[in-house]
């Protein structure tokens, strides 16, 4: 499984992942190629070799021709990109990203998050370094992404809401759940846009994970630091890790005061909110009064939707929230023919491609079974000596 591994030292921006991966193999021709399906106003990238305290590498700063472009908003932004001809890959990285940078903004501004319209998110050069950062993930074919603790600076920074703390409040917004630390230095080492890129892409954050070495490179930030070298590391490489995985979140509440009808509802009602699994389990709680637990798994960016939902349908009147890291197989479909008819299988594979298992589809095994009129089982018993799909021994 090809991995890298942010080594963010003294902390991280845009250009500066932008820089990091144009330093270890993907060439700017590809980056301007991609970056032309966005169709946004003319703008150069300059990228020159640099160094910070002896270490050299490449530095990227994007030029906007002429009056500097529009400042566009998140709904402009993401409709720019849904209907560009970009990879879906790319698409769905950049996307999520700039999700997550507009709704720590409109967070912060008490905004709704479709008229979020601020320079951080509508400026070009956040545009090239977010999609460029997702370009450059797909062109190096990176299947996971591990970081650092993240550095995250003091003093004040000026914006165009005014004389900000450090870290930004956006910033610190969007690196709720992430391992950071204060550093001495008087400098803003971490941007908003570096943090979207990082949170959304990182699925953990601590050491160098096992992995064999094939590539290092450097992406230059734009100061010049008298105490470390203002640089980010990224690490290149093989990793040995039997799975794929993500970093998701954990809504929890104890109910022992709420009709079973509710909580079949509530089964329904909270996938179509986002959550990703949604679990019931039988407790006792005080007073020996037999209740439940509701357990549910959804991104970041769902939370506060899945909290307000379970507000409003239930009579839970606090939960509990914590992200946890999730290790999966990689899972692709496949379409079987059988006598009763087509049947989609769930083919899930480990990282050197070996499948472990296969599952059809329950829905379409119902369906077949109900069509018929023929146990659910038979249905089931039909499938494997038709595709001969098996996990591997």
């Amino acid at each position: 499984m090809r991995v890298c591994y942010l080594d963010c030292f003294s902390g991280i921006s845009g250009n500066m992942v932008l820089g990091a991966l144009i330093d270890i193999g993907l060439p700017k021709s590809i980056l301007l190629e991609e970056l032309s399906k966005l169709g946004v106003e003319p703008f150069d990238i300059e990228v020159k070799r640099d160094e910070r305290m002896r270490i050299h590498g490449t530095h990227v700063k994007v030029r906007v021709r002429g009056d500097g472009g529009p400042q566009r908003s998140y709904r402009e932004i993401k409709l720019m990109i849904e209907e560009s001809p970009l990879d879906l890959p790319v698409k769905d990285r950049s996307l999520n990203i700039f999700h997550r940078l507009a709704t720590a903004e409109a967070k912060v501004h008490g905004e709704k998050i479709d008229e979020v319209h601020f320079h951080e998110v509508g400026a070009l050069d956040s545009i090239v370094d977010v999609v460029g950062a997702a370009v450059g993930m797909s062109h190096l074919a990176i299947e996971r992404v591990f970081a650092s603790r993240i550095p995250v600076g003091s003093g004040f920074v000026h914006g165009q809401h005014g004389r900000l703390p450090v870290p930004a409040p956006a910033t610190l917004e969007i690196l709720k759940g992430i391992p950071i630390y204060s550093s001495s230095l008087n400098e803003e080492l971490v941007t908003p846009t570096g943090a979207a890129i990082l949170t959304s892409l990182s699925a953990g954050f601590g050491n160098i994970p096992e992995m064999r070495i094939e590539r290092v490179g450097y992406g230059m930030g734009d100061r010049v630091f008298e105490e470390v070298p203002n640089v980010l590391r990224i690490i290149l490489g093989e990793g040995e890790g039997p799975c794929e995985g993500d970093r998701v979140w954990v809504v929890e509440t104890d109910i022992d005061d709420m009709s079973s009808e509710i909580h079949g509802y509530l089964m329904e009602k909270l996938p179509e909110m986002g959550a990703l699994d949604v679990t019931f389990t039988p407790i006792q709680m005080k007073k020996s009064r037999p209740g439940i637990t509701i357990k549910i798994l959804c991104y970041e960016a769902e939370v506060d939707m899945i909290i307000d939902t379970l507000f409003r349908e239930s009579t839970s009147i606090g939960v509990r929230l914590y992200s946890v890291r999730r290790a999966k197989l990689s899972r692709k479909i496949e379409e079987v023919e059988t006598k009763y008819g087509t049947v989609r299988l769930k083919v899930s594979t480990d990282h050197r491609g070996r499948i472990v298992n296969v599952m059809p589809e329950y829905e379409d095994c119902k369906r077949i079974a109900k069509a018929i009129g023929i146990p659910l089982k038979e249905v089931y018993r039909e499938i494997p000596s038709k595709k001969g799909v098996a996990p591997d021994r």
